[in-house]
């Protein structure tokens, strides 16, 4: 329990903080999601689309603090070497 009002405002932001970070971080899976299954399905076209759709969303996670930049760089650079292997 926090001793100071000081500590209890903190408290709740970190609460609030936490809720929305949960929430970006299981939107951004859920993109890199979409990308593996068409991946999976050997669907390209998919694939590519679906990379498409996931890179900016991974990147406002970096901004946002989400993610570090080199772990959403990494994310990236794998997926689309693995889509382009697809061919």
């Amino acid at each position: 329990m926090a001793n100071s009002p000081q500590a209890a405002k903190r408290a709740r932001q970190n609460e609030k903080r936490f809720a929305i970070n949960k929430a970006r971080r299981s939107r951004i899976r859920t993109y890199l999601r979409k990308v593996e299954e068409a991946i999976a399905s050997g669907d390209k076209d998919a694939a590519t689309a679906a990379l498409r759709a996931a890179q900016p969303e991974l990147m406002r996670g970096v901004s946002k603090g989400v993610f570090h930049k080199n772990t959403a760089s990494r994310k990236m650079s794998r997926l689309s070497s693995r889509v382009k292997a697809l061919g």
